[in-house]
């Protein structure tokens, strides 16, 4: 495939299947390229929900623009992950042009499903194709007391076949001796969950104004455990990719290449991607020299050793962060409503049954139980530093361990439901990067 026009060179592709298995010839070309281009700093970005390719490359060209003029001297290469994933059309990117599809969706009225969500749930969910229309006809007409056969179909469109190995990269957290448990996002009422989500998200489309509230219909949160479970097998694919795929990637370039500097940067559920690399290194590399993780779709405690609230469990990358040779940067935003609101919900139901605890109440989920790393930053990490973007792009950056940096003043604008949760392409973001890296 012929590589995309980009704003930067040079620059690769490496593309990974849903289990994982990299493209051999893409991979076997950036292994023989890079020491021939001259390349001392190598930025791998990993891209979270997205729709296509082609979304993602735009995702690329766009916030790798400043780099070149940022850091001039740099020998700089660029590789961008593509993966199995998709987002909902319905939610706007901001700054990014809107396709005529979407436009005319405005204006006319829309099914609940638009035409480029539902191509993207055949391209991620292939041989789904009746259920996917039979999920769509049910969200468009809304059948009285069939909400349980509903939550059926969205099990069945998501539900892996057996023997694979992402089941095993679904987690966050674990507690000692206590295998992985179906979540109660499959398992539970489908009725009780959708009723927990229509009122979150009318929570976040009255930014908290409840003068006039009245209780939703179920069926308003119908299409958001639609959304989440689909999101949910995104987030197995990024571990999945992360430590079987990207990984190993990197070890085979320290081997080919050992002069090579490399800077790992996710956004969304690619900063999972990126951060589950680090459990794929072969033992004994140290070519991975930064971290920078762009509203990072997992929980706040992944890299912790212990629990706040359970001191027998603990974060399943615990330690990973000790295999960069460098920081591991967590780039934060309160306006991140997709992660402040919305993924601590999904996250609750995505727990074991025994994990949800009796009277948690929506305000309490939205603490620190069920937290996001792009909302709130790392957790329960000693020694992380905390910095704002102003100062963290004025002042020397640590050489080593987590950095929480709160960039609310550029990631800031979004509508809901994801609010800013895609509003990453920002020169200063760019220059996180070049900090945690020292590329000068």
């Amino acid at each position: 495939m012929a590589q995309p026009a980009m704003s930067v060179t040079p620059y690769w592709e490496l593309t990974f299947d849903a289990d994982g298995d990299v493209d051999g010839r893409e991979r076997d070309r950036l292994l023989a390229e890079v020491t021939e281009r001259g390349v001392h700093d190598l930025i791998v970005f990993a891209h979270g929900w997205n729709n296509d390719r082609s979304g993602a490359t735009e995702l690329y060209n766009r916030f790798f623009a400043p780099i070149p003029t940022l850091a001039a001297q740099a020998r700089i290469g660029y590789v961008g992950v593509i993966w199995p994933s998709m987002r909902f059309c319905d939610e706007p990117i901001p700054d990014f042009p809107k396709s005529v599809v979407a436009m005319e969706a405005e204006a006319t009225p829309a099914p609940a499903l638009d035409k480029d969500t539902r191509h993207a749930l055949l391209e991620t969910f292939p041989g789904r194709a009746t259920v996917i229309d039979q999920i769509a006809r049910m969200l468009d007409q809304r059948p009285e007391n069939e909400l349980e056969e509903f939550g059926r179909l969205v099990r069945v469109l998501v539900e892996l076949v057996p023997g694979g190995p992402q089941p095993l990269f679904a987690a966050d957290t674990l507690a000692e001796g206590v295998p992985q448990s179906e979540p109660v996002l499959f398992t539970g009422d489908t009725a009780t969950l959708c009723d927990e989500f229509a009122q979150a998200l009318a929570g976040v489309r009255s930014d908290g104004d409840t003068e006039g509230f009245s209780l939703p219909n179920p069926w308003d949160g119908a299409k958001e455990l639609l959304r989440q479970a689909t999101y949910y097998a995104m987030k197995r694919r990024a571990g999945t990719v992360g430590e079987r795929g990207l990984g190993p990637v990197v070890g085979q370039l320290a081997a080919s290449a050992p002069g090579v500097r490399v800077h790992l940067v996710g956004h969304s559920f690619g900063g999972r991607l990126v951060s589950f690399a680090l459990r794929g290194l072969p033992e004994g590399v140290r070519t991975v020299k930064s971290v920078t993780l762009l509203q990072g779709a997992f929980s706040h405690y992944a890299f912790a050793a212990r629990l706040p609230y359970d001191a027998h469990a603990g974060g399943v990358l615990q330690g990973q962060q000790n295999r960069v040779d460098g920081p591991l940067l967590c780039c934060y935003s309160h306006f991140d409503s997709a992660l402040g609101t919305i993924y601590p919900l999904a996250s609750r139901m995505a727990d074991d049954a025994q994990g949800v605890v009796e009277g948690f109440g929506l305000g309490d989920m939205l603490g620190v139980k069920w937290g996001a790393m792009g909302h709130d930053g790392v957790q329960a990490v000693p020694g992380t530093r905390a910095y704002t973007l102003a100062d963290a792009l004025t002042s020397t950056l640590p050489a080593s361990g987590c950095v929480n940096i709160d960039a609310a003043s550029v990631v800031r604008n979004g509508g809901p439901p994801a609010g800013a949760h895609s509003d990453i392409v920002h020169r200063e973001l760019a220059q996180v990067v070049l900090a945690a890296g020292r590329i000068r």
